[in-house]
């Protein structure tokens, strides 16, 4: 009788799922100071907290980072509970969530990333690290490809002379196209911004209530610029436009053009007008752990807002006393008995 004898080859691994990437500048950055990991890293948090952050310490730098990413590689929870493992793990410092410039020259935008320490931080180091990170000079480059039509460097040397060839026959001459008539264009050439717009910009990033778009930050900009004359900073004059705010905002241009009329300071002779156009002072915000608003890191302890770190969670709400019903009944049947 044949005997089979299977193959002693072992099958093929499965492929791993490849991690979400996220855009060029956003995504995951890893805090300085890190330690080689370890199996009992996050051995003190409940179970659905170290499931997720051991997947998230395994993702590569610049993998997405945002709640439906995670979820849809996370089999076992949903964006609900990755939210809340997430806020409880910025609270545990692990992780905090920031804004931050990113660009090249002109081309200056701010993106999302998460700072991911395997180590606990407190809140001490974490504003020490990101007012470090905020400091630096010039925004982080991002790499811009090659220009078209430049000539590619090759590496490989040749080894012998090559032999002289008899020159190429002319080509045959191309069938006259028709020529189309060149369409007017406009080119507007790249104006480099000014202290007073970037700091009527820079108001939706202080306050909500007063995001002006770009046509109303060109509109109040000569009413900006005379308070630079007269000697003030960018900080001096969010703080003027942001403080003593209503609670709903129904015009932000309107009430920013009636506040720098109002508000303009006394013209102090001999001042200096300040430089802020090439290298604001805030170029790093953190944000929210759980609702994303913005501010300075050492406002958001444990990566909360005040309302975020205040709010009570929700209890749920308890079901009918078995009593009550009895009572009702009870009641019923002494109304059935009356004459």
């Amino acid at each position: 009788m044949a005997t089979e004898h299977p193959s002693p080859a072992l099958p093929a691994a499965a492929p791993s799922r490849p991690y979400p990437k996220a855009r060029p500048g956003y995504g995951k950055r890893t805090a300085s100071g890190q330690r080689a990991p370890q199996a009992d890293d996050f051995a003190l948090m409940p179970e659905r907290e170290r499931y997720i952050a051991g997947y998230v310490d395994r993702l590569p730098e610049g993998a997405a980072m945002d709640i439906k990413s995670l979820a849809r590689h996370l089999p076992l929870y949903g964006q609900m509970a990755v939210s809340s493992a997430l806020k409880a793990l910025g609270v545990a410092g692990h992780l905090r969530r920031v804004r931050c410039l990113a660009g090249e020259r002109d081309q200056v935008r701010w993106v999302s990333r998460t700072y991911w320490s395997r180590t606990a931080r407190d809140n001490e180091w974490w504003d020490t690290f990101l007012a470090t990170e905020g400091s630096r000079s010039t925004p982080e480059a991002t790499p811009a490809p090659p220009p078209p039509g430049a000539p590619l460097r090759s590496t490989s040397t040749p080894t012998t002379a090559p032999e002289p060839t008899a020159p190429p026959a002319p080509p045959a001459p191309a069938p006259a196209s028709p020529i189309m008539p060149m369409q007017r264009t406009s080119v507007t050439p790249a104006v480099a911004a000014s202290p007073a717009y970037l700091a009527l910009a820079q108001l939706g990033c202080r306050d909500t209530r007063l995001a002006l778009s770009a046509a109303d930050c060109r509109t109040l900009e000569p009413l900006a610029a005379d308070w630079f004359a007269r000697g003030v900073d960018a900080d001096y004059l969010t703080q003027a436009l942001t403080a003593g705010l209503p609670a709903q905002v129904g015009s932000p241009v309107g009430l920013v053009r009636r506040r720098l009329i109002d508000k303009l300071p006394p013209h102090v002779a001999g001042s200096p007008i300040p430089a802020m156009a090439a290298n604001p002072k805030r170029r790093l915000l953190a944000e929210c752990t759980e609702c994303g608003r913005p501010g300075a890191p050492e406002a958001l302890p444990d990566g909360l807002c005040r309302p975020c770190r205040t709010t009570p969670p929700e209890k749920p709400a308890a079901p009918p006393a078995e009593r009550d019903v009895h009572a009702l009944v009870a009641q019923l049947r002494d109304l059935t008995r009356l004459p």
